[in-house]
């Protein structure tokens, strides 16, 4: 917690360690009156057709065929399903 007049004078230090991370609290006589935080980063740009370049997919409809016997059977008994639920 850092006092508003100590903010003042300490200003870039504290925005460089909101930058790093920190969370600074300032207080008005002694009691919490406002957060300094670090800004969320920017959510990354899509760049369409970028995976292109590794070439074609070997067979997109495999991925809507039906599950091998074996694996199947894992997701039957996979501790994250609810008791007694099938697929």
């Amino acid at each position: 917690m850092v006092n508003v007049h100590q903010a003042k004078t300490q200003l870039s230090r504290l925005i460089d360690a909101a930058h790093a991370g920190e969370t600074i609290v300032l207080a008005k006589a002694d009691k919490p009156w406002a957060r300094l935080v670090p800004l969320e980063p920017p959510a990354p740009k899509r760049i369409p057709g970028r995976l292109r370049q590794q070439g074609p997919l070997g067979d997109p409809n495999a991925l809507l065929g039906p599950l091998d016997p074996d694996e199947l059977a894992a997701w039957d008994n996979s501790p994250q399903l609810p008791e007694g639920s099938q697929l």
